[in-house]
């Protein structure tokens, strides 16, 4: 938000102010997680730091279950339209927000982009957030889950450095575990920082490229898109 570095703001009206967009965000979360809801779209929220490979991640999930059920997606960037091409190419309908200086996506934002996207009922929608570990930690998008993709390239100690992003998810992806081989990763010891901040947090271990683990990747996304068509039913 940028606020806190005003030499002219109080500490106490800088809190004031990050409270005060938060509570307009969550008022638009609210407003797209009813909208989801109600059209039986199981929506998801993919947080990471740059290279984690949540693009590859999506490309790929995309390709593999198209067949089985409509995918759209949201993408979160600073500038381009380079991932919502890739997208696109692997065959879902996708809508680019360019958020210019802006670390992370708002609800706001995503509820615009739902007007364009118009989602079809009984659906799937993945959100790829811009890439960074702090920002959209804070910023519900009216998603029904947040997952962290956590590349083994990058450190295992990422859960307790950045916690607030691992205490906010509902699953962390361990991505590219097929380089393990070539690499001083601890894995054990990765998912051990991650559930000394979430101690509910999942873990799904996998390779986009290489495709280890994507099986049960799929029959977790299944088997809630298919909860959220049956409430629907339930609803209606």
């Amino acid at each position: 938000m940028g606020i806190t570095h005003d030499p002219e703001l109080s500490q106490s009206r800088v809190v004031q102010i990050e409270q005060d967009i938060l509570s307009i965000n969550n008022r638009h979360a609210d407003a797209n997680r009813a909208f989801l809801k109600e059209r039986g779209i199981f929506t998801v929220n993919f947080v990471s730091s740059p290279g984690s490979g949540k693009t590859t991640l999506l490309a790929r999930t995309i390709s593999d279950l198209k067949d089985r059920f409509t995918v759209s997606v949201v993408e979160g960037d600073q500038q381009t339209e380079n991932d919502a091409d890739r997208i696109r190419s692997s065959g879902a309908k996708a809508v680019q927000v360019n958020t210019g200086k802006g670390c992370h996506l708002d609800a706001h934002m995503v509820g615009h982009a739902l007007q364009d996207l118009d989602p079809p009922v009984d659906s799937v929608l993945f959100i790829e957030n811009v890439g960074n570990l702090i920002c959209p930690a804070a910023f519900d998008l009216g998603e029904a889950h947040k997952i962290v993709v956590l590349s083994v390239t990058e450190g295992e100690d990422k859960p307790i450095k950045y916690p607030d992003m691992f205490y906010e998810a509902d699953l962390m992806i361990l991505n590219k575990v097929d380089l393990l081989p070539h690499l001083n990763f601890d894995v054990e010891k990765c998912i051990d920082y991650a559930r000394q901040v979430n101690p509910d947090i999942r873990v799904l271990q996998l390779s986009a490229t290489a495709g280890d683990g994507l099986d049960e990747w799929y029959d977790w996304v299944s088997r809630r898109r298919d909860a959220a068509v049956a409430a629907r039913k339930r609803a209606s």
